[in-house]
């Protein structure tokens, strides 16, 4: 992708997936995969700043004889996933006006 992904978008898009459930880092990393390039050493430091920050929370169960760390979004996460979601369409408009709009015809 040729658009460079800030920290808050990174941020924005791991609490709406932790929005729709308890899970664990690699499978953050696989849902974020599918709409950004992000590798798990990208995505761990937005969750230890989410974590540091109170908007998720950490918890370790036992998985195959190993302890496997699952993240869940506080209410203070979900309330800044709502922010990000209303940022995120005032500037997805702001930019579609930018990117739709054509001047005297021209179509370039």
């Amino acid at each position: 992708m040729a658009f460079k992904i800030e920290s808050s978008l990174l941020d924005a898009c791991a609490l709406a997936i932790l929005n729709r459930g308890d899970t664990y880092g690699y499978e953050i990393t696989q849902e974020m995969k599918s709409a950004i390039v992000i590798s798990e050493s990208t995505l761990y430091p937005v969750l230890r700043r989410l974590q540091k920050e109170g908007l998720c929370r950490t918890y370790d169960q036992p998985y195959q004889g190993r302890n496997r760390r699952y993240y869940s979004i506080t209410d203070k996460g979900k309330a800044q996933l709502l922010e990000y979601r209303k940022q995120w369409n005032d500037y997805k408009t702001a930019i579609n006006k930018l990117m739709e709009n054509e001047r005297g015809g021209e179509n370039d």
